[in-house]
This record gives structure tokens, C-alpha cells and sequence, in this order.
């Protein structure tokens, strides 16, 4: 039941008269109007109140045995706040003023009433009554919003003084809402802050409503927090106030921007890649088969493996690009990262040693347990390797690298963008010179870096970034100023046992039965170095250089035992290829050759080997396919 109220929702009267005959009419004059409860004795009615009833309005008389009016409404205050009438039969001023005292009436009537009043004074009460208990009701309801929004609130006057305030805009000054009622924002300021803030505050009663966004210290490990700030003036001077933390909102716009500008990049580095691929496998591939005939000529030999080695560095650019691109088809396999990280001893070493006089000195804090993730060994080596390298940049007169793992369960949300699960976390900390925030927020834009020109690609972190996302990890990057560089890369962890690493690759023998092989490519270079190794081999070769003059091939000379096929071509993709010769042709063997790997569009049960690749990459395709 509502205060003052009944389940039928008319108003509660409470009548105290000890004559019955008061009491009845009383009764038929606002029995029609409120729910009416009497009794002839004051206790009664105070054990009533004491067990719960509500009424809005109690009428009593003065004059009683035992207790009168005016000391029963005083006890009927500590149970009820219904607004208090009194009747009474004599002009006794004392009563009444102790009624209005500690009763705290609303009102009295004489004996014998006038009916008509009488109502009416009983109505006004009632309506008071209501009216009070409205007026309360919004007030809670507005104190509970004040305190409960987690919104920065205030009110203030035209002075600039706290009229209200709620207790989240009072933390941000040091203090509580009593404390700062009546205060001025501005005293708690910095005079530049003040000065912004009265010009602010100006703007806002000027044009009636004003919202801004500002960038605040204190966020999260000294970075910033923005606040939307709004201010509506609600006339009379008063300036509302309303302060929302938006940083979190501004950090995933920020993240999905990134995202998309990667994902642009990664597209573009892609293309990029694939056709640097193709210039690599010429140019590799022709270096491999002029080596086989320039002779004893010591001079040429030196030449060609210089321009070799040239050539393999650019391989090793476009395999970061295509690891930025995710483009890159990973051999993800279950590897011991602590053995991994063993094995690349020597190459740190090597790839570390700083000026003369600086000293690099690599620390080791593995897991004690064996920690299996699954990743691409040669990439993740690839990747640690990057991270070396930077964090001996990142100290010119030497320093210390730590190169850590461990065996971590990750909580939803504790990494950006990394699911809950096992993970295996390898970190690389430096003792260098740190990063500021600005050049923090760009580590992982491709060919962003700090380096002198010709010092460095801006390559090593996206491709280490690329390899942790496709291999379905995550990386936080730690660095600030003077206080050095903490990667850490989240890998998944590996349920089986360890793969061995890959054996030295083949020497290239002869084939063991030469057949007739169609290439297709239509990069001219790219299908003579491919038919020349094969021709090397002893195989047979016939050339096409695209789709459509390859079927013609394959329709024409069913002596054609296998088909080696470029991915990306135009008209007609290697994947559609080897669809339509697979239907021609069910059995015959097919390998794709590709600079990147879109493996949703390959046919299915087609080998792919990418460029650039050597000769004896080449032969041990061919052969399986051959059996």
C-alpha cells in the first residue's frame, strides 16, 4: 500500500473521537471522499499507526480521557508523517499552539463544524499531503540519480558555485558533495585551467548549449583521458554540467582505424609481394642456372653469389610483407619455443654485436617446464630475431636483452583483441632508450620507423605483428622514455608434442622417369626459369601463358603427364585452371605456384609451392606428384 493510500487508491483518514457520535458524523462526511478508519481511544490509534497503517491525514479531537489531542498527535509523529488536524469544542489557545508546536498540525476546527469547511480543510490536507510525498519521491529519485551516474554532474549558479554536485564530480576535485556545496570549481584549478574553464562556462550561458571534448592526464600508465564535456544553461544563471569519459570509446575508434588502415596496407603489401616474387624467382632462378655454365671462372662464380645473396635478402622483405599482409601461409605446427629459442644462440650473436666498445648482453629466462606453442618456427625465429635487432638499436651504448617465456591462462579482455585461453607469452625486453607515446602509437605502421635512412625497413614490427595475428595470438608493446622496451607475443599453446625441426633440404638429383610437364605463367621470366629447371631435371616442357592456352594444351597433347601452374594470373585464376583440367584430365598432377597464398580460393588436394623457390624446392614437388 502507498503511503496515505489503500488498494481501492483512495486517501486514508484517521479519526480519534471518544464519542461515537463525532465519530459517525464524521463518517458520512468523508466516507465519500477517503477510506475512512476511527477509533474512540488514542492508544488504539497509536498501535494502529505502530503496526502500519498509512493514513494521509489524521483528525483528532482535543478533549479525551487520558491522552489529549495535542500530546496523541505528538506520539503519532514518531510513526506517521500524515498531515494533523484538530477539533476541538473550546477556544483553548494553549492546546492548540502545543498542537501546532509538537503535533504540527495543518490545521483546526471548532465544534459544532461547518460541513462544507470542514471537507475542504480535510481535502487541502490530504492534496498537501500528496503533493509532499511527490515532491519526496522526486527528490530521492533525483539523489539517487546524482549519486549513481557514473557521469560527472553539477549544478551551479550564476556566481560559478555549486548548487548541486553528485560524488563522481566531487572525486575529480578531492573532495565530497558536502564539502564543496557552495564552492567555486575554479578555486580547485590551475589559473590557465580556470581561465579555460570560465571562457568555457561563458560560451555555454551565452549560446544556451555548448559540448566539447577534452583531453585530460591521468589515464591509464600516464596516457590521456578525454572527457565529453557538456554544458546547458537552464536559465536564471544556472549552468548544468554533465562529464562523460569517453576514453575508452576514443580507444576502440582509435583500434578500429588501425585495423582498417592495416587491413588497406596489408592488401596493398600483398600485391606488392606477389609480383616482387615473381621478379625474385627470375632472378634467382636464372642466377641458379647460369652458375651451372659459366665454368671454373672463380670472378663470375664470386659475381653471381654476390647478386645471389642480394637477391635472398630481398626474399627475406617480401616474406615481412607478406607476414604484415597475412598473406603469408604459415606452417603453424606445435613447437618447442624454449628449444627454438636455444637453437638461435649463435645468430644472436652474430646479428647483435654492436659498435666497437658496446656490449650486448643476451639473458635468458625460460620456462622451466617445456612450453609448446602452435607457430611457424621459421617465422617466429624470423620475428625474434626482429625484435633483437630493434632493441639493439634501441641501445647505442649497450645494454642487456632479456628474451623470456612462459605458460599463461588469459582472461577475456586483459589483451587487446586476444580470445580467453592457453597461451604461450615470449617476451623481448631492452634496457634502451624507451619510446615516447607518439612514436608508440606508429610501431606497427608499415615502413614507419626511427631509424637513419638506409638504417632500417619499418618492416619487423608489422611482420611480427602479422605473424602473432594469423597464428591466432596476440602482442602488447611496454616503453616509455628512458625505462626501455617490453614485446611480449601470445601464442597458443600446443596440447601435443613438439615437431622436429626441418631437415637440410635435398641435393637436386635427375629425375628418375622425365615426363612431359605443361608450365603456365604468364610472367614470361617466371615460366622460363620454371621450364629451365625442369629442363635441367630431364623433364620435357611445354609452355602456355595463361589459362585458356593451357586447356588448349591440355586438349591438343595428351602426352602432358603434369601441369605446374602460376596462381595468379588474368582472365582465369591457377585455382579455376586446375578446376576445369581436373575435369578434363581427373588424373592428371597439378602444383600451384604462387608470390601469396589465398588458400580459400584453391582447388582442393592441389600442392602449392611458393615464391620464390629454388630448384630443389621444385624437384621434391615434382617427384611427389610424380610418386
Amino acid at each position: 500500500m502507498t503511503a496515505g493510500g489503500n488498494p481501492g487508491g483512495r486517501a486514508t483518514i484517521l479519526l480519534v473521537d471518544d464519542e461515537a457520535e463525532i465519530l459517525t458524523a464524521l463518517t458520512d462526511l468523508l466516507e465519500d471522499d477517503f477510506e475512512v478508519v476511527s477509533t474512540t481511544r488514542p492508544e488504539e490509534a497509536l498501535a494502529m499507526l505502530a503496526d502500519g497503517l498509512c493514513p494521509a491525514v489524521i483528525l483528532s479531537d482535543q478533549r479525551m480521557p487520558g491522552l489529549t489531542g495535542d500530546a496523541f498527535l505528538e506520539r503519532a509523529r514518531t510513526h506517521s508523517d500524515a498531515e494533523a488536524l484538530l477539533l476541538t469544542g473550546y477556544a483553548e489557545l494553549d492546546a492548540v499552539v502545543g498542537a501546532v508546536n509538537r503535533g504540527r498540525i495543518a490545521g483546526y476546527a471548532a465544534k459544532p463544524w461547518e460541513p462544507a469547511a470542514l471537507l475542504s480543510m480535510v481535502t487541502a490536507a490530504r492534496d498537501r499531503y500528496a503533493l509532499r510525498h511527490a515532491l519526496e519521491t522526486e527528490r530521492a529519485l533525483m539523489r539517487g540519480l546524482l549519486e549513481n551516474l557514473p557521469e560527472q554532474l553539477s549544478f551551479k549558479d550564476t556566481a560559478g558555485r555549486f548548487i548541486r554536485l553528485n560524488g563522481a564530480k566531487a572525486a575529480t576535485l578531492g573532495g565530497t558533495v558536502e564539502s564543496l556545496l557552495g564552492r567555486r570549481e575554479a578555486d580547485f584549478l590551475a589559473p590557465g585551467d580556470a581561465a579555460r574553464l570560465a571562457r568555457a562556462e561563458a560560451g555555454a550561458l551565452a549560446e544556451g548549449a555548448v559540448s566539447e571534448l577534452v583531453e585530460e592526464p591521468g589515464g591509464v600508465e600516464g596516457s590521456s583521458r578525454w572527457m565529453q564535456v557538456s554544458r546547458v544553461a537552464l536559465g536564471g544563471g544556472v549552468l548544468v554540467t554533465i562529464g562523460r569519459d569517453v576514453t575508452e570509446a576514443r580507444q576502440m575508434e582509435a583500434r578500429l582505424r588501425q585495423a582498417d588502415k592495416m587491413q588497406a596496407l596489408g592488401t596493398m603489401a600483398g600485391g606488392v609481394a606477389h609480383d616482387f616474387n615473381n621478379l625474385l624467382t627470375a632472378i634467382l632462378g636464372s642466377l641458379q642456372l647460369a652458375g651451372r655454365r659459366v665454368g671454373d671462372n672463380p670472378g663470375l662464380h664470386r659475381l653471381l653469389r654476390n647478386a645471389t645473396m642480394a637477391a635472398e635478402r630481398g626474399s627475406a622483405l617480401t616474406r615481412r610483407l607478406l607476414a604484415f599482409s597475412r598473406r603469408n601461409e604459415l606452417a603453424l605446427r606445435a613447437v618447442s619455443v624454449n628449444a627454438l629459442i636455444l637453437g638461435m644462440g649463435d645468430l644472436l650473436t652474430r646479428s647483435l654485436a654492436g659498435p666497437s666498445g658496446t656490449t650486448v648482453e643476451v639473458r635468458r629466462r625460460l620456462a622451466p617446464e617445456p612450453v609448446t606453442a602452435v607457430v611457424d618456427p621459421e617465422q617466429l625465429e624470423l620475428a625474434l630475431l626482429n625484435l633483437c635487432i630493434n632493441a639493439r638499436d634501441a641501445m647505442p651504448g649497450g645494454g642487456t636483452i632479456t628474451i623470456a617465456t612462459e605458460e599463461v591462462a588469459v582472461a577475456a579482455e586483459q589483451v587487446p583483441d586476444l580470445p580467453a585461453g592457453s597461451y604461450v607469452r615470449v617476451t623481448v625486453a631492452d634496457t634502451g632508450t624507451g619510446m615516447t607515446p607518439e612514436v608508440l602509437a606508429r610501431v606497427f605502421e608499415p615502413f614507419f620507423t626511427t631509424k637513419e635512412v638506409g638504417k632500417g625497413t619499418g618492416l619487423g614490427l608489422p611482420m611480427v605483428y602479422g605473424l602473432v595475428q594469423q597464428s591466432g595470438g596476440g602482442l602488447t608493446i611496454d616503453s616509455r622514455p628512458g625505462e626501455g622496451t617490453r614485446v611480449a607475443l601470445y601464442l597458443p599453446a600446443g596440447d601435443g608434442v613438439a615437431a622436429q625441426g626441418v631437415g637440410e633440404p635435398r641435393e637436386v638429383a635427375p629425375a628418375r622417369e622425365p615426363v612431359r610437364v605443361l608450365v603456365v605463367d604468364d610472367d614470361a621470366t617466371v615460366r622460363e626459369v620454371t621450364a629451365g629447371f625442369l629442363a635441367d631435371l630431364g623433364h620435357e616442357t611445354v609452355e602456355a601463358d595463361d589459362g585458356i592456352a593451357a586447356l588448349r594444351v591440355l586438349e591438343s597433347d595428351p602426352s602432358v603427364r603434369l601441369m605446374v601452374a602460376d596462381f595468379a594470373m588474368p582472365r582465369m585464376t591457377g585455382a579455376e585452371l586446375s578446376e576445369r583440367a581436373r575435369s578434363m584430365r581427373p588424373d592428371l598432377p597439378i602444383l600451384l605456384v604462387t608470390g601469396y597464398a589465398e588458400l580459400a580460393a584453391l582447388a582442393a588436394n592441389i600442392p602449392v609451392l611458393h615464391k620464390p623457390y629454388r630448384q630443389a624446392d621444385l624437384a621434391e614437388h615434382v617427384a611427389l606428384l610424380l610418386g
